[in-house]
């Protein structure tokens, strides 16, 4: 298809979604004095402001905060505290209302974004229509993010599902609450509803919980989910659902059944691609939105960022492609830059928390890569003795003989802060011996980080020179 190219162009970039993705990269425009324009359907801030991040991370705390205080007699204090569930859930909407500010329209115009409320269609490859308007743009980035996939189970839509976009409209704690699907949503959501005193259960078809990480991982994480109430179902399938005599039922392969109250499906989300002249432009590949390393589509004006790729489906990874699609579209014609997640943390907020960056054990095994193991339990570190949070451990990955680091997960009270400075280490080309030879304060978390630095250390001190200092040493007592 042939298209006629405007003389001129009204803006030097329209972007198409205002979650994370669109809101850095007009941010991006605007800060480098590009006129530039975004538009929304929904709400802005996208998923991880409205229905992801942000409610999600302030029902976890409310339900820790629970499951501390049943616990306040083992730091020698009394007393007990309940859940009161519709103000948990009214916390959580004061939450958003507090954060919204930062990813408003009014925010956005004062740093010079145009911002349009409606749906946007791409009709060719430098104009897209929103209502009665048309811009004509020199790039345009999309940045439609993903919405909750609904598997075709037999009878599904009769228990009325709850997703992660309406599980924050609840306002009556579900007494028997099942939760389908055991990623980080599903893994964090289960132990925040069994700590509030809902009946959990949570399903798997896999043979274990969060299949992406290591087994001890996994492990990990389940018994986290086990101590707080949490039933577990793994490697079974659903055969269909159903409303009995008015009680919600899941059958399962095998004859048993679950009655439950509420169900969360949490199986997982998909790219928004269509309904906005993607597939007339013929930039889909089925669902999918095919772009290269700098992120532009098979027509080069129109670049895409976010959820909407499909993979990485973190609110950090929306930002960082978001730097890389907006760079490339406004001053892709000076220089280009390649999109690049070789190092990329992730975090599950279960308690404890489980954070990871660059390859996993099973990663190495599959791909036929050399490795050792440095190990370090937290229930040696000071910190996490005094905080009555010693469970969970730190494991870096190491290329044979050499400190750096191919991949490190913590499992602990604090990981995903800790994870930070292996993610520094690693970005930047640093090793364990970096990360031992850096001052932590004590007592701290991070000293975890050092310590397992050491672990590494003392593995690979040759004993040649151990021999050598001994005998040096000896030689000056005499």
């Amino acid at each position: 298809m042939r298209w006629t190219r405007p003389r001129s162009f009204e803006y030097n970039l329209v972007v198409i979604g205002a979650g994370s993705a669109g809101l850095v990269s007009a941010y991006i425009a605007a800060a480098a004095k590009a006129r530039v324009a975004i538009v929304e359907s929904d709400r802005l801030g996208g998923d991880c402001l409205n229905t992801g991040c942000i409610p999600s991370k302030a029902l976890i705390h409310s339900a820790k905060v629970l499951k501390d205080a049943g616990e306040a007699q083992l730091l020698g204090l009394r007393g007990q505290l309940t859940a009161d569930f519709p103000e948990v859930m009214a916390r959580i909407q004061r939450v958003i209302h507090r954060v919204a500010p930062h990813d408003s329209a009014e925010r956005y115009q004062g740093l010079g974004v145009e911002v349009l409320m409606g749906s946007a269609r791409i009709v060719d490859p430098w104009t897209v229509k929103v209502g009665d308007r048309t811009l004509i743009s020199r790039s345009i980035v999309v940045a439609t993010g993903a919405e909750p996939m609904m598997p075709a189970i037999p009878g599904l839509q009769q228990v009325d599902p709850l997703t992660s976009e309406t599980v924050w409209s609840m306002t009556e704690q579900p007494g028997a609450f099942l939760i389908v699907g055991s990623g980080a949503i599903g893994c964090e959501l289960a132990q925040s509803f069994a700590r509030l005193g809902s009946r959990t259960v949570l399903l798997e078809i896999a043979p274990r919980l969060v299949m992406r990480e290591d087994t001890e991982v996994s492990d990990a994480v389940r018994l986290a989910l086990l101590a707080d109430g949490v039933e577990i179902r793994t490697g079974i399938a659903i055969e269909r659902f159903e409303k009995e005599n008015g009680q919600c039922l899941v059958r399962l392969a095998g004859g048993s059944s679950i009655s439950f109250d509420k169900v969360l499906m949490a199986t997982g989300r998909r790219p928004r691609t269509r309904g906005f002249g993607l597939e007339e432009l013929g930039l889909l590949d089925g669902e999918r939105l095919i772009v290269d390393r700098r992120l532009r589509t098979r027509l080069p004006n129109i670049l895409a960022a976010g959820d909407v790729l499909g993979e990485l489906q973190f609110t950090h990874a929306a930002s960082h492609y978001a730097w890389f699609a907006s760079l490339n579209a406004l001053f892709g014609g000076l220089k280009r830059w390649n999109a690049d997640f070789r190092v990329f943390p992730s975090v599950i907020y279960t308690d404890p928390e489980v954070a990871r960056v660059g390859l996993t054990e099973q990663d190495v095994h599959k791909q036929g890569i050399p490795y050792e193991v440095a190990r370090f339990d937290l229930a040696e570190l000071d910190r996490a003795i005094t905080d009555g949070a010693n469970a969970g451990f730190i494991k870096v990955l190491t290329v044979p003989g050499k400190d750096r680091i191919l991949g490190a997960v913590i499992v602990g009270a604090r990981a995903g802060d800790m994870l930070a400075e292996f993610t520094l280490a690693m970005k930047h080309g640093l090793g364990l011996r970096a990360i031992l030879q850096t001052i932590h304060p004590y007592p701290g978390w991070t000293e975890a980080n050092k310590a397992v630095a050491g672990e590494w250390q003392r593995a690979h001190t040759p004993a040649w020179a151990l021999a050598l200092s001994k005998r040096w040493l000896q030689w000056l007592r005499a």
